[in-house]
């Protein structure tokens, strides 16, 4: 009997993970299925290139792992039952009827969307770029704007400077300004908050700084210090919120909904389930918690993939380096800025700023679409048999 395998998430994180079993494992010994909710990868980094206009490269997760064991179900999770080791589905083709999956190892790569924080008036006047749909509400309403109006992003992150900049870039004639809780950019190296504030000024943005947005309206964001910035477009890039399908479950997670795992990747409460990507709480250097990203979220795919790939054929755990190497930052498509960090992520002096660091960022964005369009990365035999797969009688 086949070892089923269940992977929830086709992001960055899901997808590199139901690659990387298909190649560690013999397709006799493993039924691996992969769920998501849309038929085509998303290149979730360039949300912000989507939202002004720009038009990305359409990936079918279909052809994606054509050939190579893995099994895409387009639908959408519902529900996970970690104890009857079940996950209840919705498919496009029996809308409002949930279906159930079982599985010996499941893989919770759900990731995370925008988090409105409670904020009065954001679900209800924000634009979020978390995804596909939001990039694509904003892109509509952007290209309704008449010159001179204004556009407000909130969220001094790397997603909102990226946004920021992309808009201002792309519709010089917008007014677009920045609301920062703290100061621009000040997680920066001095360098890198030099070129920050040069690109802000080139591109005519507004930086309000120390500015805690405490309301938005339909025609301006309120601050904590009572002012009131015009805004006939607000962009809310302040933080994310996982998915909250974990919270409902008997696993052990976090305060925000994130699941607690090993240096595996393992469930500390549940070991036939593995959390990667956003939906993780996985350490660190130092002890210190991952931030949601890219960056961190290909790591512990490695390492959750490998990990139960090693225990299924009784191979060596691995011991995937989690750690940080830089922030690349576009600042719209002819800046970037590329800030060096130490190995849990605080800057260092060294950055790389200009038309290089551009190129730079590009290069890191291909090259992460291009290992998630390449699964098995050219090698599809499956490398070693499963001798310790434990499958469980089907649920009841």
């Amino acid at each position: 009997m086949q070892h089923r395998i269940v992977v929830l998430g086709a992001g960055y994180t899901g997808a590199i993970a139901a690659g990387r079993l298909a190649k560690r494992l013999r397709r006799e010994d493993v039924a691996i299925t992969l769920v998501n909710a849309e038929p085509d990868f998303v290149e979730r980094v360039r949300m912000h290139q989507l939202a002004v206009g720009q038009e990305l490269r359409p990936r079918s997760l279909a052809e994606m792992f054509a050939d190579t064991g893995v099994e895409v179900r387009l639908a959408e999770v519902t529900g996970v039952d970690v104890d009857r080791r079940t996950v209840a589905v919705t498919d496009p083709d029996h809308p409002g009827e949930d279906r159930e999956l079982e599985y010996d190892t499941l893989v919770y790569a759900l990731g995370s969307a925008w988090d409105h924080q409670g904020v009065p008036g954001t679900v209800e006047h924000a634009h979020e770029i978390a995804g596909r749909p939001g990039a694509l509400r904003l892109r509509e309403r952007l290209a309704g704007l008449d010159a001179g109006e204004s556009v407000v992003v909130v969220g001094g992150g790397l997603t909102g400077l990226e946004a920021a900049t992309e808009i201002a870039e792309a519709r010089p004639d917008l007014d677009v300004s920045l609301a920062a809780r703290g100061g621009l950019g000040d997680w920066l190296s001095p360098k890198g908050r030099r070129h920050l504030r040069k690109v802000f000024g080139t591109l005519g943005i507004t930086a309000y700084e120390n500015a805690a947005v405490t309301e938005v309206a339909a025609d301006h964001v309120a601050t904590a210090d009572g002012a009131a910035i015009p805004a006939a477009v607000t962009l809310w890039t302040a933080g994310f919120a996982v998915h909250p399908i974990a919270r409902a479950t008997t696993l052990n997670v976090t305060d925000t909904g994130r699941i607690v795992v090993d240096g595996t990747m393992r469930s500390v409460s549940h070991p036939d389930v593995y959390a990667i990507g956003d939906a993780a709480m996985a350490a660190g250097p130092g002890g210190k918690p991952l931030r949601m990203s890219c960056a961190s979220g290909t790591p512990t795919a490695w390492q959750a993939a490998d990990s139960i790939a090693a225990r299924l054929t009784g191979g060596k755990l691995p011991n995937a380096p989690l750690r940080y190497f830089n922030q690349c930052i576009s600042l719209g498509r002819r800046e970037g800025l590329i800030q060096y960090v130490t190995a849990d992520d605080r800057a260092v002096g060294a950055a790389l700023t200009g038309r290089f660091a551009a190129v730079y960022k590009e290069l890191v964005c291909k090259a992460a679409a291009w290992g998630v369009a390449n699964p098995t990365l050219g090698v599809p035999a499956r490398r070693r048999a499963v001798t310790r797969a434990e499958v469980r009688p089907a649920a009841v």
